[in-house]
């Protein structure tokens, strides 16, 4: 006989699978920072003559938008109204992230295209010993972007913008990279706003930046990143989060720990732990992303935080089981996910 743990995950999971059925474009408001992220494939054989490194023979190469876009790509594909709120470059990187968002059903409207500005580039290269490996790991990654901050008068129009989206929106999404589109004032004045209108907040924050998530509903951390924290502080994980849900007056912490789970830690409530489902786990790249799409879909829809992190869960496993990090998140892929796992705990209870 399933005990209450099992019931209450059948019976949220029954709920996420309808709700994938009929999210109806309600509008979320997204602001955060965005890149784009540049893959390139081969063959890495030999070392280098002159330095102990590989030689990467580049079979072939692909790109695309990341970060907060990546997160807008993945709101729209379940069905919902994005508003974008965004700065990137005036480069040929920016024009390649505006075509595909626009491929994707995203309005670019809200983008903020700097003129003279390069965009922010993540080059990730990746290889394998030809015939002898199946699966290439990445061999170096390279950061290019724009070497000024930038311009106050960007992140305030940025966040003016976002702010009178607000009111007629079901969640408000604010993905941090530190790259200057989200300042701590800007973060503060949307929270508030969202919180005025009883409106979910889910904020992917640095950890250096955690003031600009005062008041969410909801942050996610990696696992690793939770467990600096609880360093500092001098605590276990669980009361860590107690202390950090305390003073930052969120109601919740979703902690990503890829192959090793999920913890959801809420105010009041015991922490929850979420198992990695997957079979396979190939790559990570897009995890955060993914959580963050879950938890505005879920709690923008009227679910709890346990709900939305059990889709959270799940999208993470996606993530991990995709063949690179380049695979959107959608909702027909993660309907599928869902009604494997409910199949999953019907044969258990055999």
């Amino acid at each position: 006989m399933a005990d209450d743990s099992e019931i209450l995950r059948q019976e949220s999971l029954t709920r996420l699978s309808s709700l994938l059925e009929s999210i109806d474009g309600s509008k979320v408001t997204l602001i955060g920072d965005t890149m784009l992220d540049r893959y390139h494939h081969g063959f890495a054989n030999n070392l280098n003559s002159t330095a102990p490194v590989p030689v990467l023979k580049i079979l072939d190469s692909d790109e695309s938008p990341g970060a907060s876009a990546h997160i807008a790509i993945g709101l729209t594909s379940f069905g919902m109204d994005v508003s974008f709120h965004t700065a990137i470059g005036d480069d040929i990187e920016s024009k390649s992230i505006i075509s595909t968002l626009k491929s994707m059903g995203v309005r670019s409207e809200n983008i903020i295209q700097v003129k003279d500005r390069s965009t922010l580039t993540k080059i990730r290269f990746f290889g394998s010993r030809e015939s002898l490996l199946d699966r290439s790991q990445i061999l170096l990654q390279a950061d290019r972007g724009p070497q000024e901050p930038l311009e106050n008068s960007v992140s305030d129009s940025l966040i003016e913008s976002a702010r009178s989206n607000i009111p007629d929106s079901c969640a408000l999404v604010i993905s941090d990279y530190d790259k200057g589109v989200v300042s701590n004032d800007g973060a503060q004045t949307l929270i508030a706003t969202a919180n005025e209108k009883a409106i979910p907040v889910i904020v992917d924050p640095k950890l250096t930046g955690l003031e600009k998530s005062r008041g969410a509903t909801v942050v996610i951390f990696e696992k690793r990143g939770m467990s600096l924290l609880s360093r500092r502080i001098g605590l276990n994980d669980d009361d860590a989060a107690k202390r950090l849900l305390e003073e930052y007056s969120w109601d919740g912490i979703l902690v990503l720990g890829g192959i090793h789970g999920i913890h959801l830690h809420q105010k009041d409530h015991d922490s929850i732990f979420m198992p990695c489902m997957a079979q396979t786990a190939d790559q990570q790249i897009g995890m955060h992303d993914a959580a963050a799409t879950s938890l505005a879909a879920a709690l923008g829809s009227g679910l709890n935080l346990y709900d939305a992190a059990l889709l959270a869960s799940a999208a993470c496993d996606c993530v991990l089981s995709a063949s690179t990090g380049r695979d959107y998140i959608d909702s027909a892929t993660l309907g599928l996910w869902l009604d494997e796992l409910a199949w999953q705990m019907r044969i258990s209870d055999r």
